[in-house]
This record gives C-alpha cells, sequence and structure tokens, in this order.
C-alpha cells in the first residue's frame, strides 16, 4: 500500500484528500505546517508527498528544497498543490525538484491519476544496475552514488537522473524537451519554460568539473555526456 503524505494547512481540502485517497488504497498522512510536514517526511519516508506552496511556518518552497538536498529523503517524489499557478511558480517548483505541480481548485479525480503516474515514472526510473567507471568518475547505480579519488560527489536526486539518462544515451545527444520528459515527466508539449533542464546542468558540471566527464551543450538542440581520458 503507497504511503502518500499530504502537507496541506486548508484542513477541508486536506480531509478531502484523506478521504478520498483512502478509497483508492493509499495510507495517509497529514500534516497541517511546513515544519511538520517536513520532519514527518523525514521519520515516515512516504513513496511520495503532496504539497502545499503557502504554508505557515516553512513555505512549500522550503519545504522542498530541503526535502531534496536531504540523503535520505531526495528521492521521495513531490506534487507540488498550490493557488499560485503562474508560470514562474511553476519553474520555480521544478527547478527545486518537485515532479508536477497541480493548481487549486483542482480535480481530485486528477490529482490521484497524476499521483499514480509520478508513482509509475519513479518505478520505471529505478537507477541500473551496475557500476559506470571512467577515468576518475565511478557512478553505481543501484547505491545511487556518484565519486571521484573515492570521494563522494552529492547530486540532488534530479541531477542524478539527468546524469544517468545522458549516460546512458551513450553519447547520443538528448533535446532539453526529452530531458523534461523523461526526468521530470512533462509532456514535450506542455508550455514550460525549459530553463530548469539548464540550471540542473549548470550545477552538474559544477560538481564534475574535476571528475573526468563533461556534459556538451549542443546549440539549438540539446546536452550529450562526454567522457575524459
Amino acid at each position: 500500500m503507497p504511503k502518500i503524505l499530504v502537507i496541506e494547512d486548508e484542513t477541508d481540502i486536506a480531509k478531502t484528500l484523506e478521504y478520498n485517497l483512502r478509497k483508492e488504497n493509499f495510507e495517509v498522512l497529514l500534516s497541517g505546517d511546513g515544519e511538520s510536514g517536513l520532519k514527518s517526511a523525514c521519520r515516515n519516508k512516504p513513496d511520495i508527498i503532496i504539497l502545499d506552496v503557502m504554508l505557515p511556518v516553512l513555505d512549500g518552497f522550503a519545504v522542498c528544497r530541503k526535502l531534496k538536498s536531504g540523503e535520505s529523503s531526495r528521492n521521495i517524489p513531490i506534487i507540488m498543490l498550490t493557488a499560485r499557478s503562474g508560470e514562474i511558480d511553476k519553474v520555480t517548483g521544478l527547478e527545486l525538484g518537485a515532479d508536477d505541480y497541480v493548481a487549486k481548485p483542482f480535480s481530485v479525480r486528477e490529482l490521484i491519476a497524476r499521483i499514480r503516474a509520478v508513482l509509475r515514472r519513479y518505478e520505471k526510473q529505478k537507477p541500473a544496475a551496475g557500476i559506470f567507471k571512467k577515468g576518475e568518475l565511478e557512478i553505481d547505480f543501484s547505491r545511487i552514488a556518484v565519486k571521484t579519488k573515492n570521494k563522494k560527489i552529492e547530486l540532488t536526486a534530479k541531477e542524478f537522473k539527468l546524469l544517468e539518462n545522458l549516460i546512458k544515451a551513450e553519447g547520443a545527444v538528448i533535446s532539453r524537451e526529452k530531458l523534461l520528459e523523461t526526468v521530470w515527466g512533462i509532456d514535450p508539449a506542455a508550455e514550460i519554460d525549459t530553463r530548469t533542464v539548464d540550471v540542473h546542468i549548470m550545477n552538474l558540471r559544477k560538481k564534475l568539473k574535476h571528475a573526468g566527464g563533461n556534459i556538451v551543450t549542443v546549440k539549438n538542440f540539446g546536452y550529450k555526456f562526454e567522457t575524459g581520458r
């Protein structure tokens, strides 16, 4: 039974979600503010989190940032649920590592469908078995670990998935739209600014700068991964 943590301060919405999710055979945990939600996520390790943005104590963006930077919580998928539906808020959430963004008012049936889609995507995206080595760079896909000269390189969940997709492509170029689809699960036809991919690639480059791997920009198309000798 998948475990869902709903971090939502509007009691009516939280209770409605709890009722409908339990009917769909989900185990449901509720938190009414960002701080308690963050603690619950770290303690209970839910399979997915429904996260409101406008929360007391800590807002949803701060919660998402903390979860995605935590060793034990970075791989928990997050769907942001909020009345703030402007593109800048969507991009902010995605850049912080959120997997989907649903604007209020929303259809409970649609939200449940999105929850199932995200869970299926995470199941498909489980890291490949084996270890990739090139020069000083070593990636253990099963352990989700990256290191160079036996020194661990800390990557967020999205950064690791980006790197994994680029390596699996074996030097082929992957478009920004394809990366949005495979890593974030966003429809390529959706009107979402692809700069969220560019931001994550920029961060990856910084972290891999001396590790023997090079992410190359192919102008007007996307990215590919090259390894140093």
